[in-house]
Parts: C-alpha cells; structure tokens; sequence
C-alpha cells in the first residue's frame, strides 16, 4: 500500500513556500545562530532580527525575564544596521535552500524606506516592516497604533521595494482588523500577527522593575489564545494573506492558526526553551495531515469559520 502523499507548499504572495513554517523576527537571529541545531533548509522560510539603516544599542539591561508560560523582553531591536547585515548574514543564508524575509525596523518614514531601498537589489524574498517601533516625528506613538500613520508608511514602503512587503501588526490597540485594514489600503500584500502585548514585572525582593525598561513585550505560550482570536479577526477583515504567530510550541498551535487564517505560521519564544522546535513543527503537521487524510495544506487555511 503506497504511502498517502501530502503536500505542504503554499504560495505566499506570489512566493512559493516549501511549507508554511517560519520563525519570528528577534527570535532567530539571523538563522547562523541557530545553524548548528537545526537544518535551516527544512523550514519554509527564515524571518531575521530587525534590521536598520545604521546600527542600534538597544536598552539598558536587565531586558529580559521570564513570566508564568512566557517572557518579556525589552532588547529595544539591537541589531547590527544595514551594511553589516548585507555583508554578513545575508551572505551567510543564501547558501540554504530556504526563504529569506527580512524584519525591517525604522524610527521615521525615511529609515524605512532607507532599509528597503538598499534591500531591493538583493536576493531577499520578503520583507517584513516592523510597525511597533516609536515614530521619533510623532511623539513616540508606534507606527503600528495609529491607523493613517500605518497607512501612510505602509504607503512609503510599498513605493519604493521589489520585494513584496508584509506589515508586521501590534496587538497593542483597540481594533486590530481595523489596522490591517489600513495597511491593505496602503498597499500591503500581507500582514503578520501578533507582535509581542505590553507587559510588566516587579521583583518583589528586590522592589524594582524586573526590566531596566520598566516595561517589555511578552510573548510565549499565554498569549497564545489572543494571536488565535486576533489572526481569526484578521482573516475576516482583509483579502491579503496572513503570518500568524504569538505562542506557537506545537504542531498542535500552529495548525490552529491555520485554521484560524493564517497562510503562515512564525514560530518565535519556543526557539528559546527548544531550538529545535521549528523542525518539529513542520513535521508534526505533515503527521497531521496524513492522519487526518488531508492532502493539501490549502485545505486548512481559514477553514474554521
């Protein structure tokens, strides 16, 4: 008796995925850190740190701790800036057989654009604008909270790249249908979800904050039910496809989001308690869809609705 053959790609945004997993920016590096633990060919595509237009510090440390099922983390997107990335990382993962998107983070519209204007001529597939960070013009809103500034950056962007641009959404509003809303009306042609909700912890001992920041982004398993309701509610209000992530750990949650919407999953916290996790992932869902007879992974996007 032959085997029942399943297929895993998806096309996302006209790229084609050889499945749906990817890992969430700031999670992996840029895929050399994790390279020794896991065969980066396996996954659909890397998703790298955020990157800028020159390099950035971050925040003051303590910038991580950990929570009950999570961790907050106020790193303040470090990272190494534009030409460096070119010439180190992007060198270093075009020698695997998988996607490259890159996470693009900016501190006004012409930061952004500087980033992915020096992007356009290389070989990345994606990339991905990172709305969270403080618009420095605007008072320090973050792009990602204010629906006509998300537009108009999404705008900006999509004016200048040649690569197909996803805006990377903050949970960390009242309406977030009516933020990919805008960002499709901009121009998008994808968005992913959720980024990472506003936290705090207090070491009790020590009566301070457990962050020099005072307050960080907690991701990990307990948020895991809020992506799932923000990515269905996505879903339903936009026609441009979806990255969902926010506590992904399993085959089981990453399906779920799935069925939820999302046409990709982004596999982010887990990394860090099993670097190997992603691997996992990809092949608990291929043993999920011979289980249950499903041939197409296309069959399951957005089929609980």
């Amino acid at each position: 008796m032959s085997e029942f053959k399943i297929n895993t790609a998806v096309d996302f945004c006209g790229i084609p995925m050889k499945n749906p997993v990817t890992v969430a920016s700031g999670t992996f590096g840029s895929g050399m850190e994790y390279s020794d633990l896991v065969d980066l060919n396996v996954l659909g595509a890397v998703t790298t740190k955020g990157v800028a237009n020159h390099p950035w510090a971050g925040n003051p440390t303590p910038r991580v701790a950990e929570t009950k099922s999570g961790m907050l983390n106020a790193i303040g997107l470090q990272n190494p800036g534009i030409d460096t990335f070119i010439e180190r990382d992007l060198a270093f993962l075009k020698q695997y057989d998988t996607r490259v998107i890159v996470n693009v983070c900016g501190h006004s519209e012409e930061e952004y654009v500087d980033v992915v204007e020096r992007l356009a001529d290389t070989d990345v597939d994606l990339l991905e604008i990172n709305i969270s960070c403080p618009n420095v013009k605007e008072g320090g809103i973050a792009f990602g909270q204010d629906p006509k500034q998300a537009m108009a950056i999404t705008k900006a962007v999509k004016a200048k790249a040649k690569q197909p641009i996803i805006m990377k959404l903050s949970p960390n509003v009242t309406d977030i249908a009516e933020m990919a809303r805008a960002c499709e009306a901009g121009g998008a042609d994808a968005v992913s979800l959720i980024n990472t909700l506003t936290g705090m912890k207090i070491d009790i001992h020590r009566r301070t904050f457990a962050l020099a920041n005072k307050t960080g982004g907690m991701s990990g398993p307990a948020v895991h039910p809020i992506a799932v309701r923000m990515v269905y509610q996505v879903a339903q209000a936009v026609n441009i496809p979806i990255i969902g992530m926010g506590g992904i750990a399993s085959a089981e949650d990453a399906i779920e989001m799935i069925l939820a919407g999302a046409t990709m999953v982004s596999v982010g916290t887990a990394n860090f308690f099993d670097p190997t996790i992603t691997q996992k992932i990809v092949a608990g869902i291929e043993d999920y869809m011979r289980k249950y007879q499903i041939a197409d992974i296309r069959d399951l996007i957005g089929a609980v609705r």
